[in-house]
């Protein structure tokens, strides 16, 4: 099943789209929504107190992702209403090749990035609560510090005109990629990571008491998932609009 935001089940990431989302909308689309939350526990309190504050951000992440939902749909549905006033058809006669497929990835990058714009500030407070975080894994401090480099770099990240540089494309002949695009994609692709991270290492380090706070969290991403599922068709209209094969 694609997911905009590469949301994670128990296990891992979920993986993205298929074809050109492909590898990981969190998830996301994402993304990086976040509310307020505890501050930070540090590894001297030991793995667990770490881990405790680690689920109580991640948790609030994915609440606030849910509670967007219809902003985010909203959001979502308004990138489709602009390509279509701004550049219907604007890929007519293009080829599939890898340029289109890097063009279908900064349409992807240009619905996440739209979502991620929703709500920057909570995604700098959550890395105020996670970046300092270590573990006696060092493994584990490796990935969570990845996951928060990740994010870093999706907040920071521009948002791509994307109807400017499929004008490019047909421009040149479908034979060159405006420069905006590779460097927006690789970016993009690069940092994408979705509405939290549970990476397998953790846990071994969940307390009993923090089981519940784990479950409920599960729970909320349920409903992120059948948000992913439905707005699959809203990126397959805007790559219809734009004559774009993937």
């Amino acid at each position: 099943m694609p997911t905009l935001l590469k949301a994670h089940n128990g296990a891992g990431l979920r993986p993205r789209w298929p074809g050109t989302l492909r590898a990981g909308c969190t998830s996301i689309l994402a993304c990086v929504l976040a509310g307020a939350f505890a501050p930070a526990a540090h590894a001297s309190g030991g793995d667990a107190a770490a881990t405790h504050a680690y689920l109580q951000a991640d948790h609030v992440l994915v609440q606030t992702g849910v509670s967007h939902i219809p902003r985010i749909e909203a959001t979502l549905h308004g990138v489709l209403a602009r390509v279509r006033s701004e550049c219907p058809r604007a890929a007519e006669g293009s080829p599939q090749d890898p340029q289109s497929t890097q063009l279908s990835d900064e349409v992807i990058g240009t619905m996440v990035l739209a979502v991620v714009a929703l709500d920057r500030p909570a995604g700098w407070r959550f890395l105020a609560a996670t970046e300092h975080l270590s573990w006696s894994n060092h493994a584990l401090t490796r990935k969570i510090d990845t996951y928060d480099s990740d994010v870093r770099r999706l907040l920071t990240l521009p948002q791509p005109n994307l109807c400017s540089d499929i004008k490019a494309w047909v421009q040149s002949g479908f034979k060159t990629l405006p420069a905006t695009t590779a460097g927006f994609v690789a970016r993009f692709m690069a940092a994408w990571v979705g509405l939290g991270e549970l990476p397998a290492a953790l846990a071994h380090t969940v307390a009993p008491a923090d089981h519940p706070l784990l479950a409920r969290t599960e729970h909320l991403e349920s409903q992120f998932t059948e948000l992913e599922a439905r707005e699959v068709e809203t990126y397959g209209q805007i790559m219809d609009t734009l004559e774009l094969s993937p």
